[in-house]
């Protein structure tokens, strides 16, 4: 038997496939694999393809998204129709058709190994930067809060609010977190090298019916913003973004290290941003800490949130208006409960799959990674 032979395309797809799952297997079984990966290769594609896309105005990922979701089900249509109109042609249309969907997926298969998928596989930050990564006490959580508490309080006193005591964006959402960022590189080597410009999401209502605020796209190395979430997120989560192009792709790590760039700017808004998205989360896991815990320590949380000034009350209350604003009107191509439900299964699935088990409830690692910082420094 005649055993067919390969045509060069063939093999090329073969062998893109079969280096990115090498590769994806590399990095999770050789210790220090993905480290060096991250130090001295996935620079270079930052320095050249982000470089590329950075001056273009519109997120490219966004359209290429756009593209795939309405060209999909077209190619589809247009497969079979073509199917049977040549019918004495119906070989070499099927191999035109799927030669293109294959390098499509091969595409997308590539740029998410080499920009994303290798990286889940570094060692931490922590680990990295001699954060300690003990275990806590709640007595220690709740210190931290009323730390935070104290710091968004003057944080909030610098910036300037409108008649109705809500917070307004001045500050540009691109060159000053770069500046920000670049600022801890000292610290935190991996913080330098080149930013793309964030940019702002055409549909970022579609990104609101999910309740997300920002983005980062592998396929383009590119950070995206909801341009329409509520405007004390938007530094904080810019800053977030651009700290996943830097290959910082855990979001427990680019939540503390937005912090961290943001609570030490020279610009106000920014700081504000970063202490206010702090103490959301410390505040959260503060409540459920002293649910089951004896008096004095509800007493004490209580005094804590009292002690918060009324106008990042506004805030918090203007942010939650926002999103349940989004909800209630639903005016998407799809209901925002399908939308939300959607995104979140495939954000859950996809950190899941890349070894982080508790999938979307890793944003909230933050604090174990702040309260530790807060403990080995002494302030925040």
């Amino acid at each position: 038997m005649k055993i067919p032979r390969l045509k060069k395309n063939s093999i090329a797809l073969i062998a893109v496939f079969g280096i990115c799952i090498l590769l994806n297997i590399l990095a999770r079984l050789i210790p220090g694999f993905a480290d060096a990966y991250l130090e001295y290769v996935f620079p270079v594609f930052n320095n050249t393809f982000g470089r590329l896309l950075s001056p273009i105005p519109f997120s490219v990922g966004e359209i290429l998204i756009l593209i795939a979701l309405i060209g999909l089900p077209l190619s589809v249509i247009l497969y079979i129709v073509l199917m049977i109109i040549k019918k004495g042609r119906r070989k070499r249309v099927s191999h035109i058709y799927f030669k293109i969907v294959a390098w499509c997926v091969a595409y997308v298969m590539v740029t998410e190994t080499l920009n994303c998928f290798i990286m889940y596989q570094c060692s931490t930050f922590a680990s990295k930067n001699g954060i300690s990564e003990d275990s806590y006490t709640v007595a220690q959580l709740l210190d931290l809060y009323e730390a935070l508490a104290k710091k968004t309080n003057e944080a909030s006193s610098q910036i300037q609010r409108d008649e109705n005591g809500a917070f307004i964006l001045t500050a540009d959402l691109s060159e000053t977190a770069k500046e920000n960022l670049l600022a801890l590189s000292d610290r935190y080597p991996v913080l330098d090298g080149f930013y793309t410009n964030p940019k702002p999401v055409i549909n970022s209502y579609f990104m609101s019916q999910q309740y997300l605020m920002g983005i980062y796209f592998p396929f383009t190395l590119e950070a995206n913003y909801n341009h329409l979430m509520y405007n004390s997120n938007k530094p904080c989560t810019v800053t977030h973004e651009l700290i996943h192009t830097q290959g910082i792709i855990l979001e427990d790590e680019a939540n503390f290290i937005a912090f961290l760039a943001c609570s030490e700017s020279e610009n106000a808004e920014y700081r504000y941003s970063g202490y206010l998205s702090a103490l959301k989360y410390v505040m959260n896991k503060s409540f459920d800490a002293v649910a089951n815990m004896e008096d004095s320590y509800k007493e004490r949380y209580n005094d804590i949130t009292y002690s918060i000034d009324y106008n990042i009350w506004v805030d918090i209350q203007g942010n939650q208006d926002y999103w349940e604003s989004v909800q209630e009107e639903d005016e998407g191509l799809l209901p925002s409960e399908v939308v939300d439900e959607i995104g979140n299964d495939f954000l859950d699935a996809n950190l899941k799959f890349n070894g982080v088990e508790d999938g979307r409830q890793s944003y909230g690692r933050m604090v174990d990674l702040l309260l530790n910082y807060y403990n080995d420094k002494g302030y925040i």
